[in-house]
């Protein structure tokens, strides 16, 4: 077992680099590249760069808390560099959505056209496995890091003397998006090992959210479990984490960790007892 773990380990590094690769430079992967680029191009340009100005508007936060309340999003304006914040509120929805979008198709096309029977001939089941999810993490985490570059770039052309707190801010925003899409990313890997097509794992994920969320919202009404069971869902920590910044981000991390263990371990299971 012990002379197994390097190769297996190896095989893994080998697979997410060439996920990479596949995804880098490969047609589908280019034209998902360029629409990204397009969407957080216009997102920066416009409401980001729009509500970063509105941010810094002495009245602007009497108004937001006589809306929301007091407490609703008074840590925004603590955040040393505004683009970086409104970043924040956009990237913590977006960056799980495209996770869902781009991690769809991990195994289920391979299964439906032979081709993951003839890897795991050549590999182990668990390099498979956690080399795809691996891949899936340093695509996301090229993009997550581009966006951040971008948003540095938009605060320096406002104030050159933002350098430095916007690449601090940008360092901290970056690792917890990495750690908030990890358990949209092992689910999506779950699914994907079930479905036939990537349309369908994303049908899969749409129908699991929702009555996930109809179910925990039935049980809140019943039961005083809920504050505990709603943690059950991917993300649902992510309306609490708007309204902070800096390291007081990662007081959640425990919870996509948590669930991202317990989806690969799933993943696990299903690939090792299936005939794939």
């Amino acid at each position: 077992m012990t002379q197994n773990a390097p190769s297996t380990f190896n095989n893994m590094l080998l697979i997410a680099g060439f996920e990479c690769r596949k995804f880098l430079f490969n047609l589908r992967g280019i034209i998902a590249l360029i629409a990204f680029a397009l969407v957080w191009g216009i997102l920066l340009l416009y409401p980001i760069q729009g509500a970063s100005t509105l941010l810094m508007q002495p009245n602007i936060k009497d108004l937001i808390d006589g809306l929301l309340g007091n407490q609703a999003l008074n840590v925004l304006f603590d955040w040393p560099v505004a683009e970086m914040a409104i970043f924040w509120c956009f990237a913590l929805y977006l960056f799980p959505m495209f996770s869902i979008l781009i991690a769809a198709d991990q195994f289920s096309s391979d299964k439906t056209r032979g081709t993951l029977r003839f890897y795991t001939l050549r590999t182990s089941k668990d390099s498979l496995l956690f080399g795809r999810f691996l891949g899936q993490i340093l695509i996301q985490g090229l993009l997550i890091l581009l966006t951040i570059l971008a948003t540095i770039a938009l605060a320096l052309t406002r104030d050159i003397g933002l350098l430095l707190p916007a690449f601090t801010s940008g360092a901290l925003v970056g690792v917890n998006l990495l750690i908030v899409i990890l358990p949209f990313t092992a689910v999506m890997t779950l699914l994907s090992l079930y479905a036939n097509t990537a349309r369908q794992a994303m049908v899969l994920a749409t129908i699991l959210w929702t009555v996930v969320s109809i179910a925990l919202l039935i049980l809140g009404n019943q039961s005083s479990l809920f504050e505990g069971l709603q943690w059950i869902l991917p993300g649902a920590q992510l309306s609490n984490m708007v309204n902070t910044n800096g390291l007081n981000s990662f007081a959640y991390a425990p919870i996509p960790l948590l669930q991202t263990a317990f989806a690969l371990f799933l993943g696990r299971v299903y690939i090792q007892r299936s005939q794939l």
